[in-house]
């Protein structure tokens, strides 16, 4: 039996000129996008399935504008067999509640008998890392967060390295299951092969309609976050220069800078 891992994907903003929408969400047209990190990672954990079960099948899903393609190709490129896109106007302006159900949709519709979900921990264009958890809640199958390896492979579980506060613990879960990968140190180059799969690939697009998704849990109206103020952030530092006279002139100056922050 085919062993089926589905990959969410997003494709996040690749530039500090970041714009914003009346409703306060990122004015996503026009700018130069590249897939979440952390999400690169995910797709690089399923490709490890391969090498160890006979039969396994990447299912690569995004949920945004019809751009969003080019993340989906590339996620083919990297190793996904199979991609698909949400896309509607009706999804526009989610958060990350009506998100993690538009994507419990798509999975309860479209791939209702997988094996594993694999998610990146967060977007780095909102660092929420809540859609993860909340579409594992949706389907009602264990996760794990803040994982940062893969230890052991079979059909029915899998061995997770997770980074808690002061340790990193392996965990054992039972499939179906969802996991959320939280390290972007891993560079992912694709091979020729893989470049010819994206180009040949057909990116499936599917509606509200598609994934029979309810119109109140969609969207903006679905979403119960409101972004009431997006700004950029300013960073001030204020420094100044101490001259000391001597090796111990030096080291009676900074003694005096520890006790004044005691």
């Amino acid at each position: 039996m085919t062993f089926k891992i589905i990959v969410c994907v997003k494709q996040v903003p690749d530039t500090m000129d970041i714009k914003w929408t009346e409703n306060n969400t990122i004015q996503r047209d026009g700018l130069d996008s590249i897939i979440n990190p952390y999400d690169i990672s995910a797709l690089q954990f399923a490709n490890n399935f391969k090498y160890v079960l006979d039969d396994v099948r990447i299912i690569a899903v995004s949920m945004g504008p019809f751009q969003a393609v080019d993340a989906l190709k590339s996620a083919v490129a990297i190793g996904a067999d199979e991609a698909y896109l949400l896309s509607d106007k009706k999804f526009a302006a989610a958060d990350t509640l009506a998100t993690a159900y538009t994507l419990s949709q798509f999975v309860k519709v479209f791939c209702p008998n997988f094996n594993l979900i694999l998610c990146g921990q967060q977007a780095i264009d909102g660092d929420t890392a809540q859609t993860p958890s909340s579409l594992a809640e949706k389907l009602s199958i264990p996760q794990i967060t803040n994982v940062v390896g893969l230890k052991e492979i079979n059909e029915g579980d899998s061995v997770w390295v997770k980074e808690c506060s002061n340790t990193r613990d392996d965990v054992k879960i039972k499939h179906p299951a969802l996991v959320a990968v939280s390290n972007i140190d891993l560079e992912v180059i694709p091979c020729i092969n893989g470049y010819i799969s994206a180009q040949e690939t057909v990116i499936n697009t599917l509606s509200a309609a598609d994934i029979d998704a309810n119109p109140d849990k969609i969207g903006l109206k679905g979403s119960p976050t409101l972004v009431k103020k997006a700004y950029r952030p300013v960073i001030e530092r204020h420094t100044r220069v101490e001259q000391a006279d001597s090796i111990d002139g030096y080291a009676n100056m900074i003694m005096n800078e520890v006790k004044m922050c005691r």
